[in-house]
């Protein structure tokens, strides 16, 4: 019986940092290990949905976008909850238990859970009840490798991140050791969340990665009695920040009690009503992503996303 997520992930090989300097070391001699990218050889994109901000409903807008990815668009996709301290993928996803491992191979690799079509993998798995995770900053980067590079993915063509608020170590340590084909901003309208936003923005094109758009989530509410639009949270926000950027808006999404309940039940809207128009909403987005990157491929032909070490 495993006492704490710790010891589970400690006995599948991957060992935690106890001090700052002994896990940069780690992580400088991880970095240049073959097992880094050993679970990633076959993913063709890896995207991060991101905000810098918490609450802009960042987890539900990325759950809905890989569901409808692999469901309506027939892609074989990923969902990464990169977040270790608030991981809400398992609730969102309805998944739970710890995952099972492969040993085929030189390094035993962690199998991900699936739903809706989307193999999945969050620090969730491994918590129990309340259990919190009260880590420093090079746990959470040993724990956040085990997640990305420790998990047989498979062939992918799209492994989506749902990151975690902030312009921290887990945003930064994805962007630079990874290939990211791109990064895709969430926020409300409101300039209280659009402040941090421009601020992860900035920073994802410091690490050169590319914005592939931004999505304007709670953009309206429709009252359900009398039809009556009203913008709660502001408008134009995203509109200027996107034109600011030079990049496009993928999509908006309303405020809508819908989405709420579903989430909540483990039934994202796009899987539980596909043809209504909430996920009509989430749909629209993961095409206009799926186009962004089809671009991206297209302008750099040949050149592999993951490459392995030898």
């Amino acid at each position: 019986m495993w006492r704490c997520a710790a010891d589970w992930l400690s006995a599948t090989g991957w060992r935690f940092a106890t001090t700052a300097a002994h896990g940069a070391a780690r992580q400088q001699q991880h970095h240049v290990g073959p097992q880094k990218k050993l679970g990633l050889k076959d993913v063709q994109h890896i995207v991060a949905i991101t905000s810098a901000k918490g609450g802009v409903g960042k987890s539900t807008t990325a759950v809905n976008v890989a569901v409808a990815m692999a469901t309506r668009l027939g892609l074989r996709v990923g969902l990464l909850d990169a977040d270790i301290h608030g991981p809400s993928i398992p609730t969102l996803m309805n998944l739970k238990g710890k995952p099972a491992l492969d040993k085929a191979g030189s390094q035993a690799l962690m199998l991900p859970k699936e739903n809706y079509r989307v193999k999945t993998m969050s620090f969730g798995f491994f918590l129990e009840g309340d259990e919190p995770v009260v880590w420093r900053g090079p746990m959470v980067n040993n724990a956040f490798d085990k997640m990305l590079f420790g998990t047989a993915w498979g062939p992918l063509d799209v492994l989506v991140v749902d990151m975690p608020p902030g312009t921290g170590d887990a945003q930064i340590n994805l962007g630079q050791r990874i290939p990211m084909s791109g990064a895709a901003l969430v926020s409300t309208p409101q300039d209280v969340a659009l402040v941090d936003v421009r601020r992860g923005a900035q920073m994802f094109l410091k690490l050169r990665v590319p914005l592939l758009g931004m999505i304007e989530n709670m953009s309206h509410h429709t009252c359900s009695k009398c039809g009556h639009v009203e913008r709660i949270f502001g408008a134009g926000g995203v509109e200027r920040a996107a034109r600011d950027y030079g990049v496009e808006v993928l999509g908006q999404v309303p405020l809508h009690v819908e989405i709420q309940t579903k989430s909540d039940a483990g039934t994202p809207v796009v899987a539980s009503d596909p043809r209504g128009d909430l996920a009509s909403s989430y749909i629209h987005i993961a095409e206009r992503l799926h186009a962004g990157l089809q671009q991206l491929a297209a302008r750099q032909p040949g050149s592999p996303k993951i490459t392995v070490e030898p």
